[in-house]
């Protein structure tokens, strides 16, 4: 269905019946239960405006001429640094309209996580639920605890993530199973995870945007919940980060247990006997994430980047590789080329862009946006629901407001990257006539001290695509 990505843009949250006017936390938009919170914040937002306009699938399109006559004085700006690979195409038919270094693997900084989100709901599915289960121990009284790798995890009812799983109902469930037995110590299994819990291509500093990444983990690592919401809820999504994040969370459950902090440490599940019902390695409960797409949309919006490294190992176990960073960036090539993209221009460390090592083209960028929007994939289309707009929402909200950027503002749809020296974007802009585009613009060595004006640069660049008939 050629005119879908139309749809998907402004209805791909149809299916709860919402209309979509203004973007926002994903437990807004699909409704996350009694429990939500940040309510306050949403009745404090101005009456909404309509975004995204429709697109025209007859509106004429741009001439690779037309668009190169636009966009070469901008792709020179020297706030862009000397090494700037841009790719630009036509969504209904594919066809490309401008490149520059297109297929040259480039600093992609938090643009790689479209290829997370488009490989893990490809490998997993928009409805996949990660799991933390529960089980007896080897010996009376001990309870297990194992990882999943849902991040998400919340403590109680306060948890940073609105409608995530919670420790509290999982320590319900327990006790029931327990009946009489009084738990007094608990086992943290993290063994679905290996390696490194921390990439080695990451900057020494990640204070706030990462954490050690285990397979148990409450509230994305976060140390002050009560606070760190407070900060999100001001527009600040960094946060101080817990050290030993499945320690923490296992002590909080330990809590929720009666049993003291003491006797909790780490360990592994013993294997239960086929067809038991009871003895070691028995399920004691179980509770389930958010589905898939939504945790997509939550990681997209936020520029979440522990989520991210939880996504790309969920695609990891869905193909049977190792839960590590190397093996979660084995499976996202694997399975970026089952769905037909180059996987050649595609080398990752890891799902969230922190690291400096990895390398995208732009032109395997414009390829996903195009494949996830063009109906042969309707299960991709989920990574368009969490995109930033312009002049509106997420990392794009305080940009596209310049005499010179305006253009592009409510017509911006896109995944921001920035590391010092990388400045990235890429996603989709409706021009003037309607006409839907998809652009990816990465810079790799832009001049110190300089990401402010490379943002202004790259607006320019984008907000132009919106504003020039480019024939």
């Amino acid at each position: 269905m050629p005119v879908v990505l139309a749809a998907v843009l402004l209805l791909v949250l149809a299916g709860a019946g919402v209309v979509v006017v203004r973007p926002g936390p994903v437990a807004d938009w699909l409704g996350g239960g009694a429990d939500d919170t940040r309510t306050d914040v949403a009745a404090a937002d101005p009456t909404p405006s309509a975004v995204l306009a429709g697109v025209d699938p007859n509106a004429p399109q741009p001439t690779p001429d037309g668009v190169r006559a636009a966009l070469d004085p901008l792709v020179r700006a020297a706030a862009l640094g000397d090494r700037v690979n841009v790719s630009v195409a036509d969504v209904l038919t594919g066809q490309p309209l401008f490149g520059q270094g297109a297929d040259d693997g480039t600093v992609p900084a938090s643009v790689t996580k479209l290829v997370t989100a488009v490989t893990v709901l490809a490998a997993r599915g928009p409805g996949y639920r990660i799991p933390t289960r529960a089980v007896a121990g080897a010996n009376p009284g001990e309870v297990v605890i194992v990882g999943g790798g849902d991040i998400t995890l919340a403590v109680d009812q306060d948890g940073f993530y609105p409608g995530a799983a919670r420790l509290d109902d999982l320590a319900k469930q327990v006790e029931q199973a327990l009946g009489g037995t009084k738990p007094t110590k608990v086992i943290i299994d993290g063994s679905l995870y290996s390696g490194p819990t921390l990439e080695p291509g990451w900057d020494e500093d990640i204070s706030g945007y990462g954490a050690p990444i285990t397979a148990l983990m409450a509230d994305g690592a976060r140390g002050d919940v009560p606070q760190a919401k407070k900060d999100y809820e001001a527009g600040m999504h960094g946060a101080a980060r817990v050290s030993q994040p499945d320690l923490t969370a296992g002590r909080a459950f330990a809590r929720l247990l009666g049993v003291p902090t003491s006797a909790v440490s780490r360990g592994t599940a013993p294997t239960a006997e086929t067809g038991a019902t009871a003895g070691p390695g028995t399920e004691l409960g179980k509770v389930e994430s958010l589905p898939l797409v939504r945790l997509v949309d939550i990681m997209i919006t936020d520029s979440d980047n522990i989520l991210a490294e939880a996504l790309a190992r969920q695609v990891a176990l869905a193909r049977n590789q190792p839960a590590s960073f190397v093996g979660a960036a084995a499976a996202v090539d694997q399975v970026a080329g089952e769905l037909g993209l180059d996987a050649d221009e595609l080398a990752l460390a890891d799902g969230s862009g922190l690291s400096r090592t990895n390398r995208i083209s732009p032109s395997l960028l414009t390829d996903l946006i195009t494949l996830a929007g063009n109906g042969d994939h309707p299960e991709l289309a989920a990574i368009f629901g969490g995109l930033p707009v312009g002049g509106w929402s997420g990392t794009l909200g305080d940009r596209y407001e310049t005499a010179a950027t305006k253009s592009g503002a409510g017509v911006v749809r896109a995944k921001t990257g920035t590391l010092t020296g990388v400045s990235a974007i890429a996603g989709l802009v409706t021009t003037k006539e309607g006409r839907l585009l998809t652009f990816a613009v990465l810079t790799d060595r832009v001049p110190p001290d300089g990401t402010d004006p490379a943002r202004v640069a790259l607006d320019r660049i984008t907000a132009t695509l919106a504003s020039c008939g480019c024939r």
